[in-house]
């Protein structure tokens, strides 16, 4: 990690944020509360307020065989190719269509870029991901395949990297993703919740389940104590799973973090990522606001922080 300059602040990232986006990801998944469209909404209002470039940011591969297999089963992968409805398939509360499956790898692809990204410069935004209720064997939730672990192990295999955190504030618990890291104490899976709430917990390496109505302070606190532990874990590499889902005005939920709140746990994170030099990567996980502007909005903020974090020097 990084140490403080002589004027006492920590150096800047290495380099400007990467952004990594496609508009290969809005596919058709019929009437659903999952809006896909946010994607490109959320990379249009980042390019119109002047935060980003539109020729800067970077288009993904879909994620091939091989990194898929670092983590899914191939019976799985098989009933995903085949469009098969299976055991396997069935947990998904999404349609199995070729376009579909073709979405989720090129996301699953965007995390993997955003991952060797951020190794490179410090800060990536994947405008996507955050798949993390995907098991090895199991679609589950809106979830095909579990970005975040791919990307983990790719950064395992092809980076040697060892030590690495996952930071889950999503308003669900990221429960694949902990059952995959369950025997690995190298990973460190965080998730912090609503606990009376979909889906059936997995044990991950430090959950907090929060009570239905938790607002800022007390969303904040918890976070906050968490989070000593990730710094503890000392990872070299970081993912968050950035969910706008803990939103007051969220359908599926009932925490209930205001804009303001939101933004503060985002800072939380992301500042305490850059302080501490260590390489992280955001992804948007989930978010189901009545108002799809409110949705972009928080997106976009989440956005915003992390690519001014990686422009900025941070006081020590």
């Amino acid at each position: 990690m990084r140490g403080p300059a002589p004027d006492g602040t920590i150096p800047a990232m290495r380099g400007p944020a990467a952004v990594i986006h496609s508009s290969h990801y809005r596919c058709d998944i019929g009437t659903h509360v999952f809006p896909m469209e946010k994607y490109d909404l959320v990379l249009r209002d980042l390019i119109a307020s002047g935060d980003l470039r539109a020729d800067a940011v970077l288009e993904p591969v879909p994620a091939s065989d091989q990194e898929l297999r670092l983590v899914h089963t191939a019976a799985y992968l098989d009933d995903l190719a085949a469009l098969r409805w299976t055991p396997r398939t069935a947990g998904s509360e999404m349609p199995l269509t070729a376009e579909i499956v073709e979405s989720y790898r090129r996301m699953a692809g965007g995390t993997v870029r955003a991952t060797r990204e951020s190794l490179a410069s410090g800060m990536a935004v994947h405008i996507g991901g955050g798949f993390h209720h995907a098991f090895a064997d199991l679609a589950s939730g809106f979830c095909y395949l579990n970005d975040l672990a791919i990307a983990v192990r790719v950064a395992q295999r092809d980076h040697g990297i060892e030590r690495v955190a996952v930071v889950d504030v999503d308003l669900h618990q990221g429960n694949g993703t902990a059952h995959v890291f369950q025997e690995e104490p190298e990973v460190f899976t965080f998730s912090i919740h609503q606990e009376r709430l979909y889906p059936i917990k997995e044990r991950g390496s430090l959950d907090i389940g929060l009570d239905d109505g938790t607002a800022d302070d007390e969303y904040l606190r918890r976070l906050g104590q968490g989070l000593e532990h990730v710094w503890a874990h000392d990872p070299a590499l970081v993912l968050v799973q950035a969910g706008a889902d803990p939103y007051l005005d969220d359908q599926l939920g009932a925490l209930r973090l205001s804009f303001e709140g939101l933004a503060a746990r985002d800072r939380m994170v992301i500042d305490g990522c850059a302080k501490r030099g260590i390489p992280t990567v955001i992804t948007l996980g989930g978010g189901y606001a009545r108002q799809l502007s409110d949705l972009v909005r928080i997106h976009a903020q989440t956005c915003r922080i992390a690519i001014h974090a990686a422009r900025e020097e941070l006081p020590a």
